[in-house]
């Protein structure tokens, strides 16, 4: 397989695992934003979780800048 395909396919893979995690965080943002709205504090569970998530695209965010500029020498 050519390296510009596989470099396609794992583009693709990447921006669908940021896809998943960005609606994995959008369930704990949620939680709190309706904290914040009631004026209670945040569960602290959700704060750990939105932070993990967003730690986590932010690194598959990376990867995939990684790959698209591999892919663009290829071109």
């Amino acid at each position: 397989m050519s390296r510009k395909s596989e470099l396609k396919k794992q583009i693709a893979a990447s921006e669908k695992e940021i896809e998943n995690l960005e609606k994995k965080r959008m369930r704990s943002q949620s939680a709190l934003m309706e904290a914040h709205v009631n004026n209670v504090p945040p569960n602290a569970s959700d704060v750990e979780y939105f932070k993990i998530y967003s730690n986590l695209i932010e690194l598959e965010r990376k990867n995939l800048r990684q790959l698209s500029k591999e892919l663009e020498k290829l071109s």
